[in-house]
């Protein structure tokens, strides 16, 4: 049977993934983004769009006769240093957002709301892997956003809404934005190689991350939704340690000529290091990551050589 679903930030790198597989299985959708990083072009056809800010109470007013049979709230300001810039409009994109959204949700009689929270919940912990009953140290507003917006969705459960937090750790793939060199790691060391056959890394060649493939994080999306899926937070990642110096070997494997790369300091709120715990994950959605950051960063580079 068909679906309507609401999908906040369709525009963006996953959430227009997520609009096509639910488009592909007949569901209907539709797309609210404000395009400040995501494209109109990416908005399936068979979508209805509309631009707007998910904080504005007046974007959703149109739509307060349709009944949605889940929402998932991807749009937002996702890079920690641009959250340095301004954390108010950052609170606005993140914060207020879910808010205004978890009000329409009720006004609406929408049920299940699924939310693209981020690993940076975590800052930099005491020990790896980290699962989601640890400690919580955000080091950035764009984190302290994601943080208060988890515990917003806990209280609002109350009104008989469930609401599931997939805590995304670094996503990379085919169809990544790769003229915003201020948001993901692997996409812009890959842009700057392709555009100027350089790379500026800010920070240490040491630091890490766990790289999930964006195809296996919407599978994560779909199955969040499913009735046997309770609320709750939920690490999305691959449980693999991945360096900076891997990412940049691995670009530069796949690379006609390689890239010149130069170091300089860190960014403001930048995490050295994070690895994610995957086993509740796995065992409640029943699902296992199968796509190693070499196998994806190289199909991922083929891509971005054809743009």
């Amino acid at each position: 049977m068909a679906n309507n679903y609401l999908v906040t930030g369709g525009a963006g790198f996953i959430g227009s993934v997520l609009c096509k597989s639910l488009i592909a299985d007949g569901n209907s959708v539709v797309v609210i983004d404000n395009l400040s990083t995501g494209y109109r072009e990416n908005v399936p056809k068979e979508a209805q769009f509309i631009e707007g800010f998910c904080e504005d109470e007046k974007v959703l007013q149109p739509l307060l006769g349709f009944k949605f049979d889940a929402i998932f709230h991807i749009a937002g300001q996702s890079s920690g240093e641009i959250s340095y810039d301004n954390p108010v409009l950052d609170m606005q994109a993140n914060v207020q957002s879910t808010l205004t959204l978890m009000k329409f949700a009720i006004e609406t009689g929408c049920e299940k709301f699924i939310y693209a929270s981020s690993m940076s919940v975590y800052g930099d912990p005491l020990s790896l892997p980290v699962n989601e009953e640890m400690e919580t140290q955000p080091k950035s507003f764009y984190a302290v956003g994601k943080l208060a917006s988890e515990h917003y969705l806990r209280i609002y459960r109350q009104f008989g809404i469930k609401t599931v937090a997939l805590r995304l750790f670094n996503v990379y793939g085919e169809g990544q934005n790769l003229n915003n060199l201020r948001q993901g790691m692997a996409s812009i060391y890959l842009a700057q190689a392709l555009k100027t056959g350089k790379i500026l890394v800010k920070g240490s060649a040491d630091r890490f991350r766990d790289f999930i493939h964006v195809s296996e994080v919407v599978a994560a999306f779909r199955k969040a939704e499913d009735e046997s899926i309770p609320s709750g937070i939920y690490n999305v990642c691959r449980g693999e340690k991945v360096h900076v110096a891997e990412i940049l070997e691995v670009i530069n494997n796949n690379l006609e000529e390689p890239a010149e790369v130069t170091f300089v300091d860190g960014t403001p709120g930048d995490q050295f290091g994070v690895v994610g715990d995957s086993r509740h994950f796995e065992k409640v959605f029943g699902i296992k990551s199968k796509i190693s950051f070499a196998q994806g960063m190289s199909a991922m580079i083929a891509w971005a050589k054809k743009q």
